[in-house]
C-alpha cells in the first residue's frame, strides 16, 4: 500500500477519521444524535439507501462548513456539531457512497489546504476499512490472515498467571504445553515471563529473562513462531536473540522508548495493544468519554509511532486490550464494535480467553469460562479479528474453523466432500 505523508499521518492523528456504519443504521443513528442532528435530517441522510458514514474530529469551522457544503454540491451529505463561531473545533459525518467519496478527492485537489489532504485521509480511511487481505513477514517466513483466522496459543511462564496459577513456571512444563499447543493447531505461541493480570507488580528484567529464554530457545529448535509478550526493550532483543520473531508490547510502545528502534532493527512483527493505566492500577475505575475513539487514537499514535522509528507498517498488528483498564460494559463494547478498528488498516488481534468479564457475566470461575470465551472468538471472527489469543487452542481451533468455513468459505470444499 502507498504510504501516507508526514502531513497526511499528522491529520489522521489530529482528525481520527472514522467509518462509523455498517450494515445497519443504528450506529450511524447514535453518532448523528452524538452531533446534534435533528430526527428529520437522520431520516434523510438514512433514506439514500447504501450510505458509507465516516466522522472526523476536531475540524476548524471553516473547513468543517467547506466539506459539509462540497458534500452537498455531490448530491451526498455531512452533519456537523453546532458550535458558536467557526474558530470551534467541530465534529462531522460525512454520508455518501464510494463515487461521491472519489469525486470529493478529485475536486478538492485544486483548493486551499488542508482540504486536498483531508480528502486523501478520508480516501485512505475508506480503503483501509474495506481492505480485506493481509499476510504477515516475519524472519524466515509468512503468515497469511486471508482465508482463515491463526491462533495464539498462550504461554504465561509465571507463578502468579491468573489462567493457569503458575502451571507451566517450570521450563519443561512450559515447552511440553508449548508443543501440546503447536501439535491442536497454534500458529504462533505467545511466551511471557511477566504476569500482566490486574493488580500485578512488575518483575525485572533479569528475572523475566531467566523464566523465559530458555523455553524459547528450546521451541526455536522446532521451527515455532514465538512471540515474546513484554513491554521491555531489553528483554524482547534477548528473546529475539534466543530465536523468538514476533513482539507483543502491551503497552502499545508507551512503556519503553527503546522499543521501536529495536522493532525496526530487528524486522519482525509488532502487536501494538491498547492499555489504560499499567497492570499494577489499570482497573481502578477505568473511564473513556468515547471508548471507541480513544482506542483508535491510542492505537493510531502507536502505528505512527513505530513507522516514524522505521518499523514496515505491513508488519504491524493491533489489540483494543480486552481487560486492560476496561470495565465489563468496556469489554463487551469493543467486542461489539471491534470492527470500528478496520479504520486503522490492520490485522486486529483479540484476546479474550477466560478473561473475567466472562465470569462475570455468566457468574462462572475461572475454569468454566471455556464456552463463554468460545462465543467471544466466534463473535470476534465476525467482527473482524485475524489473530486470537487463547489458552484451549484444540477448542477453539474449532471455533475458527466453523466461523471462518461460514465467514470466509475456508475448509468449506474439504466439509462437503465428507460423508
Amino acid at each position: 500500500m502507498r504510504k501516507s505523508s508526514n502531513q497526511e499521518r499528522a491529520l489522521l492523528l489530529r482528525h481520527n477519521p472514522r467509518v462509523i456504519n455498517r450494515g445497519s443504521s443504528g450506529r450511524l443513528k447514535e453518532e448523528l444524535r452524538n452531533v446534534s442532528l435533528g430526527g428529520e435530517q437522520s431520516k434523510m441522510a438514512l433514506a439514500r439507501g447504501e450510505i458509507l458514514a465516516l466522522r472526523l474530529e476536531h475540524l476548524p469551522g471553516q473547513v468543517a462548513k467547506a466539506l459539509r457544503e462540497k458534500m452537498s454540491s455531490l448530491g451526498a451529505y455531512a452533519a456537523w456539531e453546532k458550535k458558536e463561531g467557526e474558530s470551534s473545533d467541530h465534529s462531522i459525518i460525512l454520508c455518501g457512497g464510494p463515487s461521491q467519496f472519489d469525486t470529493l478527492k478529485h475536486e478538492t485537489a485544486s483548493l486551499p489546504p488542508p482540504l486536498p489532504s483531508i480528502a486523501s485521509i478520508i480516501q485512505k480511511t475508506i480503503k483501509n476499512y474495506e481492505r480485506d487481505s493481509f499476510t504477515i513477514s516475519y524472519p524466515g517466513g509468512k503468515l497469511s490472515l486471508e482465508d482463515r483466522t491463526a491462533i495464539m496459543g498462550v504461554l504465561n511462564v509465571t507463578p502468579d498467571s491468573f489462567s493457569d496459577g503458575g502451571k507451566f513456571f517450570a521450563p519443561h512444563h512450559a515447552i511440553r504445553h508449548a508443543e501440546e499447543m503447536i501439535a491442536a493447531g497454534a500458529d504462533i505461541i505467545d511466551v511471557g515471563g511477566e504476569s500482566t493480570r490486574p493488580g500485578a507488580d512488575s518483575v525485572s528484567t533479569d528475572e523475566e529473562l531467566r523464566r523465559i529464554i530458555p523455553v524459547i530457545k528450546r521451541l526455536a529448535e522446532n521451527n515455532a513462531l514465538i512471540s515474546v509478550d513484554t513491554y521491555k526493550a531489553p528483554v524482547a532483543e534477548a528473546a529475539l536473540a534466543a530465536g523468538a520473531r514476533m513482539i507483543n508490547d502491551i503497552s502499545g510502545l508507551r512503556a519503553d522508548p527503546e522499543m521501536p528502534r529495536l522493532v525496526a532493527e530487528s524486522g519482525v512483527p509488532l502487536v501494538i495493544m491498547h492499555i489504560q493505566g499499567s497492570p499494577k492500577d489499570m482497573q481502578k475505575s477505568p473511564h473513556y468519554d468515547d471508548l471507541m475513539s480513544e482506542i483508535t487514537l491510542f492505537l493510531r499514535e502507536g502505528i505512527e509511532m513505530a513507522v516514524e522509528a522505521g518499523v514496515d507498517e505491513e508488519k504491524i498488528i493491533i489489540d483494543p486490550g480486552i481487560g486492560f483498564g476496561k470495565t465489563v460494559g468496556h469489554n463487551l463494547e469493543i467486542l461489539a464494535r471491534l470492527w470500528e478498528l478496520a479504520n486503522l488498516g490492520r490485522p486486529i488481534l483479540i484476546g479474550t480467553s477466560r478473561k473475567s468479564f466472562i465470569g462475570k457475566v455468566l457468574g462462572l470461575p475461572l475454569e468454566e469460562r471455556l464456552w463463554g470465551t468460545a462465543a467471544t472468538v466466534a463473535l470476534s471472527i465476525a467482527n473482524g479479528a485475524r489473530i486470537v489469543r487463547v489458552h484451549d487452542v484444540e477448542q477453539m481451533r474449532q471455533v475458527t474453523r466453523m466461523s471462518d468455513a461460514v465467514l470466509k468459505g475456508s475448509n468449506l470444499s474439504v466439509a462437503l466432500a465428507r460423508p
